[in-house]
């Protein structure tokens, strides 16, 4: 009887420990999840995974600096090639400004040059015919210099002078100031008031003033015979010295400009003088009167 081939018997697999704990060992074996895996060989086959963001903001930055170092670099270079032409411009203008001030300067030498002249022409012309009052004439119509004694009043803003907030003057109304400076209506008081007080003759910061004199404003300034004062306005009066200075303090004008500096702040003062020199008015018209050859009707 044929023998039977013996049975290997073979010893049982021996289970893991971690058998009963399967979710936890899937999650260990497999931390990735496959679709992130996939992602990563596909940018890792594109070739564009391998560069954190960092990186690439830094090299963005880089090429925003040298791209503006270029045109900073372009736009100098183009600056110093136009410098020498803005230079060739800016020298014309300025030889051209130079040239026209000298014409200018040359020209006003004439006018001043032919005004002297036709002012000793009319001077002479009203010699001739004043007869012997010819000189008292010439010095009341400004036509003639003059000396003597008489009156120093000087007039000047107030400290804290202002314009109006609108531009307006506040005095057109009031007659009076609430800016502290010193306007044409007050100028042309003071004038009127020292020739009704008895001058002479009478000049402001040297500008001889006449019976055909104008005083008026331009904005804040004050013009005598359309020339531009600046203040203080220094007012020079020949006359009875004493009685001048106290018969204009005494009137309705120098009351009014001490009720200027009381009130606004107007500084003035006023002096006797011993000896005050006027120079003649740069240009005096003469002008006649005729008679009137209608005869009135009764």
């Amino acid at each position: 009887m044929p023998q039977q081939p013996p049975v290997r018997s073979s010893a049982p697999r021996p289970s893991r420990p971690d058998a009963s704990m399967s979710l936890l060992t899937n999650v260990m074996d497999h931390s990735l999840d496959d679709g992130y895996a996939e992602a990563a060989a596909r940018k890792k086959a594109e070739g564009g995974g391998g560069m954190p963001k960092t990186v690439r903001a830094k090299l963005g930055l880089a090429a925003g600096l040298v791209l503006a170092a270029l045109v900073v670099t372009v736009g100098a270079a183009n600056a110093r090639i136009a410098a020498p032409v803005v230079a060739k411009e800016r020298q014309e203008l300025i030889d051209r400004i130079e040239r026209e001030t000298a014409a200018a300067d040359k020209l006003e030498s004439n006018v001043d040059t032919l005004r002297a002249d036709v002012s000793a022409r009319q001077r002479e012309a009203l010699k001739k015919s004043g007869g012997e009052q010819a000189d008292l004439v010439s010095i009341l119509s400004g036509a003639t210099d003059v000396h003597g004694p008489g009156v120093k009043l000087v007039v000047n803003d107030a400290k804290e002078a202002s314009t109006g907030g609108d531009g307006s003057n506040p005095r057109e109304t009031s007659g009076f100031s609430d800016t502290g400076r010193v306007r044409d209506r007050d100028m042309q008081r003071v004038v009127n008031g020292l020739w009704e007080s008895g001058a002479e003759a009478i000049a402001i910061n040297g500008q001889r003033l006449t019976a055909l004199s104008a005083i008026r404003a331009a904005g804040d300034a004050i013009l005598v015979d359309n020339k531009p004062l600046v203040p203080p306005y220094t007012v020079l009066a020949v006359g009875d010295d004493k009685r001048l200075s106290t018969r204009f303090q005494n009137s309705a004008d120098g009351l009014y400009l001490n009720a200027l500096q009381e009130n606004f702040g107007i500084r003035t003062s006023i002096s006797v003088e011993n000896d005050i020199r006027l120079s003649a008015a740069p240009s005096v018209i003469v002008r006649t009167a005729q008679p009137s050859t209608e005869k009135g009707t009764s």
